[in-house]
């Protein structure tokens, strides 16, 4: 008998010896890992619909805090969807990391494989890539912790220190912007230090008026009651929260005055606002007869627009006074 039919041999008596030991342990490890995908769907499903729901409100966010009561229907439905999706991806990625992982470890006990070293081997793996990808993790942790306090959302207007706009999407690493010029700014999570939020409760549209030096308890009559009328039609009647408040003069210069008054109004509304109300107090300022600001022109300056143009020197070096005396 040669070598190789010795192997054959010694092959055949050590599957007959261990059969039974390797179908248990292939049955066990298809069990562990069909018990993995089932669990996985499973959990998927279950944060699928608690995302989701049924109505306005998706379950997920019924424990959280929301700062978007003021907003219109359809933005604070999306910005609810978007919040929530977001929220559940981040939930997806943590119940498959973590049912996969188990499902790998007991796989390899069915192996007889040591899994200590392997456990801190990952820890210690895991130290480094953190401290590697340092700004991805803050970037990461910062969208966490803003999408579950709500800190802004889609249809918001922020100022996020790099750029200043309304949000047009929310993710874990990016916040996307769109300000007034149409310029569309990606700005990561982890670099934004403060946020100033012009959408959350109620704003206020602060409306300045000049006005030239004279009769101003006049004018502040004539400005209180054209706000007053402006705010009753519409459309401005459908975004004051607040009787306006006319706070006075605001600042005095040696070219004019200049009258403040605020409304109270929906969140995002407050330019449109100003605009409008600027526009209807200026025009009942001259309906009434009263100057509005202008800037007057000093009068040295005025003396220095009428003195005649100096002679300008001819090209040889004399003006035209001298030419003509040399010519006669």
């Amino acid at each position: 008998m040669t070598g190789q039919d010795n192997n054959v041999v010694a092959a055949a008596g050590w599957f007959a010896d261990n059969w039974p030991l390797l179908v248990t342990g292939a049955v066990q490890i298809a069990v562990i890992v069909a018990l993995a995908v089932v669990i996985r769907f499973v959990l998927h499903r279950m944060i699928d619909k608690f995302t989701q729901g049924s109505g306005d409100m998706p379950p997920l966010l019924r424990p959280l805090k929301e700062r978007a009561q003021q907003l219109p229907a359809p933005q604070r439905s999306e910005r609810r969807r978007q919040r929530a999706k977001t929220i559940g991806s981040v939930l997806k990625s943590l119940t498959t990391l973590i049912t996969y992982g188990i499902a790998f470890l007991m796989v390899l006990q069915q192996f007889a494989i040591n899994i200590t070293p392997i456990i801190a081997s990952a820890g210690v793996l895991g130290v480094a890539i953190g401290f590697g990808a340092q700004s991805l993790v803050r970037d990461f942790l910062s969208g966490v912790f803003m999408m579950l306090e709500d800190q802004y959302g889609v249809g918001d207007v922020i100022d996020a220190g790099q750029a200043t706009g309304t949000v047009e999407a929310v993710g874990l690493r990016v916040t996307t912007l769109r300000d007034v010029n149409g310029t569309v700014w990606y700005v990561r999570n982890g670099e934004i230090v403060r946020i100033g939020n012009s959408s959350q409760g109620f704003a206020v549209a602060v409306v300045d008026v000049p006005l030239a030096h004279g009769s101003v308890d006049e004018a502040l009559s004539v400005m209180g009651e054209t706000a007053e009328q402006a705010v009753a039609e519409t459309p401005m009647a459908d975004d004051v929260m607040d009787a306006p408040q006319v706070l006075g003069v605001e600042k005095v210069t040696p070219e004019g005055i200049t009258l403040r008054l605020t409304v109270k109004v929906r969140p995002g509304r407050q330019w449109a606002t100003q605009r409008l109300l600027r526009a209807r107090i200026m025009g009942a300022f001259v309906a009434a007869g009263i100057e509005p600001h202008f800037v007057r022109t000093p009068p040295k300056a005025e003396e220095e627009l009428r003195k005649p143009a100096p002679a300008r020197p001819r090209a040889n070096g004399f003006d035209d006074a001298k030419s003509s005396d040399v010519s006669s």
